[in-house]
């Protein structure tokens, strides 16, 4: 009986850790070294972590291995706030020209993480999820440009996303407390 539910229990770890294709599209190609490097949280459909993020930054970087060391660092509730940080491991799904990742926060489990716009010269993106339950408007500056803003916004809709749950994340620079990309 004991052997009948480990047997059980690892076929549904591995069931859990199955990816599958993305039924949303991504970009066709992303350079990853281009791509690396700090990104300002500036709207999304937050996680549960970060329902209540200021000053939020996800700061991604290539290990040796190929996997992406991710930080996201952001204040709960205000900009006095401690420092939250959160440092899930990004792995490149082969064949989607670097643009879908498994993003690792919690060991076997996966969460898909699709590029589905990028500027060309690297200045925002989008990041979204097949389940269109989790949405990024990311840029290399606090603030963005309104045009590029509510442009983000439509390809977001035109993705199948409930833009009404979107949440303009409050960013304030320089910070009173430390510079979280110094941690």
């Amino acid at each position: 009986m004991v052997r009948l539910a480990l047997a059980t229990l690892a076929v549904a770890a591995v069931a859990a850790c199955a990816t599958s294709k993305p039924t949303m599209p991504a970009v066709p190609q992303v350079d990853l070294p281009r791509f690396m490097g700090d990104w300002y949280v500036i709207a999304h459909i937050p996680s549960f972590p970060e329902r209540e993020a200021y000053n939020a930054i996800e700061s991604y970087r290539l290990d040796d291995e190929g996997k992406i060391r991710t930080t996201f660092q952001f204040r709960k509730g205000s900009f006095d706030a401690p420092l939250d940080t959160m440092e899930p491991v990004g792995t490149v799904e082969p064949g989607t020209g670097n643009a879908v990742w498994g993003m690792q926060f919690v060991w076997p489990i996966q969460a898909e993480y699709i590029i589905a716009d990028l500027d060309p010269e690297y200045r925002w993106t989008l990041i979204g999820r097949s389940k269109r339950d989790y949405l990024w408007i990311m840029a290399r500056t606090p603030t963005l440009p309104a045009a590029d803003y509510d442009a983000l916004v439509a390809k977001a809709k035109a993705l199948g996303y409930d833009t009404s749950k979107l949440r303009k994340v409050p960013q304030q620079w320089p910070e009173t407390g430390p510079d979280p990309r110094t941690r």
